[in-house]
């Protein structure tokens, strides 16, 4: 029999902080709700069977369900973030979050375009806070792969960053003249 308890202690306990790092997997709420699901589905079947403590398993499970989930995914249309201008003289009182805004969708569209691996030991190591050893744990690699895949992510970011500003400012400077 499963222990009931306990799995509901678990979920009642730690489903934000998982959820949390679904969202940063997939950038989706609505998906990160689906694959904390599937994941905590997973991880109740084999509850009885998991020794110790039981959240490295439930994020392995997590993360081995965001892996497998590119061939199940549909890749269609997908919603517009793009808003109409508000009308009225409510523009002139508000302060213009755009620049704050389109810095950190940047950072997300970036950090979305790596591969599924490297983003995966990206938000394992700078927002779960694990170590090498223990992201090598959850991914099933060594540590010698977190550190070469944590490099090229990071590479990859610093580059792509590199890139537009130095098209923001090219841009900046068309402006002037």
């Amino acid at each position: 029999m499963v222990d009931d308890d306990g799995f509901q202690a678990f979920v009642a306990g730690r489903s934000q902080a998982l959820l949390s790092t679904a969202y940063l997997l997939t950038q989706d709420w609505a998906r990160a709700e689906d694959l904390l699901q599937s994941a905590l589905v997973r991880s109740w079947l084999a509850w009885r069977r998991i020794e110790g403590a039981p959240e490295p398993y439930v994020r392995r499970v997590l993360l081995n369900e965001y892996l497998a989930w590119w061939r199940r995914m549909w890749r269609g249309e997908l919603p517009s973030g793009a808003l109409p201008e508000p009308a009225g003289s409510l523009v002139a009182q508000v302060p213009d979050p755009a620049p704050a805004v389109d810095a950190r969708d940047a950072i997300w569209r970036l950090l979305g375009r790596l591969p599924r691996r490297q983003r995966a030991v990206i938000v394992l190591r700078y927002y779960e806070d694990l170590s090498e050893r223990e992201i090598a744990g959850v991914l099933g690699c060594s540590p010698g792969t977190v550190k070469s895949q944590a490099s090229k992510a990071l590479a990859t970011l610093r580059a792509e960053l590199a890139g537009t500003a130095a098209a923001d400012r090219a841009a900046d400077e068309r402006t002037v003249r």
